[in-house]
């Protein structure tokens, strides 16, 4: 059975750091398009990272570009989304996504239960 577990999620104040985890069990992370989504009260839930099966590329939305970083252990199993100079409107539930695709489609293979980040001004 697959499970993607996050952890690392809190209160912070905004320009303040957190760093994700994304532990991956009953599947080898190696062969998954790995990224984050968040969804923010009252609002679709949008992507935030990725990062494909080599490392070579990753993905960012707009927003978090220079501010957030994402990156991954095979060896462990484990995706991680560093987060540096956080502001309140990153405030959210941010959920890990496994994909087989060529690249992390809205509606991933699997997702995490979700880890809840918030950002106080």
């Amino acid at each position: 059975q697959v499970q993607l577990v996050e952890s690392g999620g809190g209160l912070v104040q905004a320009g303040g750091s957190l760093r994700l985890s994304c532990a991956a069990s009953g599947l080898t992370l190696s062969n998954y398009f790995m990224g984050w989504f968040r969804q923010a009260p009252g609002k679709e839930r949008e992507f935030v990272a990725a990062i494909n099966r080599s490392d070579a590329n990753t993905y960012y939305r707009d927003s978090v570009k220079g501010r957030f970083t994402i990156s991954r252990d095979n060896a462990k199993n484990t995706v991680y989304l560093q987060m540096n100079s956080l502001k309140p409107e990153d405030t959210a539930v941010y959920y890990c996504a496994a994909d087989t695709a060529s690249y992390l489609r809205t509606r991933p293979n699997y997702w995490g239960q979700g880890t809840q980040v918030t950002v106080s001004s």
